[in-house]
């Protein structure tokens, strides 16, 4: 609900706080007093289009601010705050601003927002119903949800929006596998070509080292031989023998560890260890001068392996180490390619199972909105002959769209209509009813879904336009029914709806040295039955209006 609202320098409107309660309020006031800046202040807390020309003559900026005690029934506001940075707790304090240079300011809680958050936040708030209002009710798109929030389904709109989504998914993953069968089928003589090639080659991991060691060796084969036949000289130099040198030291420290108790074992042990040594330094030597190749054929088979392996990588756009992973993942393209048949199979078949599923649940969800809107089109109805609408009906109508317009909220489509007299078509609301039937049509409908609406404030401008006497008179206490279950807000000129409010705001407008200004007073009981007769009989205010005037209050 708005608990309170400030306003500074809009239009006639120069300063203005007002707190406001729950139940009905009644505004009222003669024609041009300034009502409908009232409104426009509030559409403009709502995130409605702000222009400079709403700022008051003289001043440079305006200011208006107001508290909302919100109600979350859905969750759906926390989250859109919390998305959004907004601190929640229940209050939501709204001051927005308005430069003469065109320049504006908008907070909510005192944080900084744009106007479509402020209008998409506004939607959870208030709802604004005119005489020729185009939103909210007498908008078709909006009559789903609001037929939904009215019946007690919710278990079954959750299943049915679940299995959509389930449905969606197993749709993407058939496509996803077609589009890559597709692709697939398109490139199967290139993958097969690839394969063969890379089959023939067959590239080994870390073969690129390996082939480029040989390859140093080869080159540097007379170099390698020359080198190592020195160590192998070295070792075997008949003349010099490192061999018959360590003997001969190993025999002297014998015969000296002899004489003292092996005191110099330890070196007698090292000299042993250089001779084993020495002994397989020479074996090795001799391997290895017989793995130098100095094949010409040999160094070109090498040379030819690696441009193969280099074309090959070149071919890929990869390296030659990468090679193998590449074979690897090409041989599993062109498997998955003969197996992706059945798998794709097994797709379309959870795809009819998850769309089967949402079709069981849309149909139940179907069956539950008929069955809602047969009780709501019997609530309507039972009030329209308190509004003195004894011969007009009202049908909620549900088709069943096409199949390929069927979506996450089920199969129906769903509008509210309404016939005036016997014997004329049923039709929107918006098409077929007058002003003041409209309004009618809009409190009966009001007054029933009240307890499920997503707002707790609602505002009637002017709604019971075209009707009086018995008729305004179930107008105001329609008005003040709906009051029970929400705040409501009436801009009237009925006193038979004024008389039913339970807080009373006049606006009157005054002009001292040139300057007008809109103000607002509130009444109390003895001001509130003067203003109701005021509106009965005009400015010239009888024992007879006032009279007229206690009993629509008391009654």
């Amino acid at each position: 609900m708005l608990k309170s609202l400030s306003i500074r320098n809009v239009v006639l409107i120069d300063k203005l706080d007002l707190d406001l309660q729950r139940g009905f309020t009644v505004f009222s006031g003669e024609t041009g007093a300034g009502k409908s800046i009232l409104l426009d202040s509030v559409g403009l807390l709502l995130g409605q289009r702000a222009d400079v020309s709403m700022i008051r003559n003289g001043c440079d900026k305006l200011l208006v601010s107001g508290i909302f005690e919100a109600t979350d029934k859905t969750g759906e506001l926390t989250t859109l705050l919390h998305e959004h940075g907004v601190d929640f707790d229940g209050e939501i304090i709204v001051m927005r601003s308005l430069s003469a240079d065109g320049r504006g300011k908008i907070f909510l809680n005192d944080q900084p927002v744009t106007q479509k958050l402020l209008k998409e936040v506004g939607a959870y708030l208030v709802e604004i119903h005119g005489q020729f209002d185009n939103q909210g009710l007498l908008n078709p798109a909006t009559h789903l949800k609001v037929l939904d929030s009215y019946g007690d389904y919710d278990d079954a709109l959750k299943n049915m929006y679940d299995a959509y989504w389930k449905y969606k998914k197993a749709k993407v993953e058939r496509e996803t596998a077609e589009n890559e069968i597709q692709n697939a089928r398109m490139e199967e003589e290139s993958l097969r070509h690839w394969v063969d090639e890379f089959s023939k080659i067959k590239p080994c991991a870390g073969e690129l080292e390996v082939l480029e060691q040989k390859r140093q060796e080869m080159m540097n084969a007379e170099k390698l031989l020359d080198n190592f036949s020195v160590a192998y000289k070295a070792l075997n130099n008949p003349n010099v023998s490192v061999r018959d040198s360590l003997r001969q030291a190993q025999t002297a420290i014998s015969h000296v560890n002899a004489l003292l108790q092996d005191k110099y074992n330890d070196i007698y042990e090292v000299l042993d260890t250089a001779l084993v040594n020495i002994e397989e330094a020479n074996e090795q030597i001799e391997t290895a001068s017989h793995e130098i190749s100095v094949n010409q054929s040999d160094i070109d088979a090498v040379e030819e392996r690696l441009f193969c392996l280099k074309d090959l990588a070149r071919k890929h756009h990869t390296t030659v180490e990468e090679l193998p992973a590449v074979w690897q993942s090409l041989e599993s393209k062109l498997e998955n390619l003969e197996y992706s048949e059945n798998g794709l199979l097994t797709l379309q078949k959870n795809e009819k199972q998850a769309y089967d599923s949402y079709v069981l649940k849309a149909r139940a969800v179907h069956e539950e909105r008929v069955a809602a809107a047969s009780v709501l089109d019997r609530a309507v109805m039972t009030e329209l002959p308190d509004l003195k609408m004894e011969k007009a009906k009202f049908i909620t109508r549900i088709t069943v769209k096409p199949e390929e317009d069927w979506n996450a909220d089920g199969m129906d489509e769903v509008c509210f209509t309404a016939s005036t007299n016997p014997g004329t078509p049923v039709g929107a609301l918006n098409k077929i009813a007058s002003g003041g039937e409209l309004a009618r049509f809009m409190l009966a409908l009001k007054v029933n879904l009240a307890q499920t609406s997503s707002v707790d404030t609602m505002i009637f401008d002017e709604v019971d336009t075209g009707v009086g006497g018995a008729t305004a008179q179930a107008v105001g206490e329609r008005l003040a029914k709906l009051g029970e279950k929400v705040q409501v807000f009436v801009v009237t000129h009925s006193p038979q709806v004024a008389a039913r409010g339970t807080q009373h705001f006049k606006v009157a407008k005054t002009t001292e040295n040139g300057v007008t200004t809109t103000n607002l007073c509130s009444l109390n009981a003895a001001e509130k039955l003067e203003e109701v007769a005021r509106m009965l009989s005009g400015e010239q205010i009888t024992d007879e209006a006032r009279a007229a005037a206690q009993v629509l209050i008391g009654g």
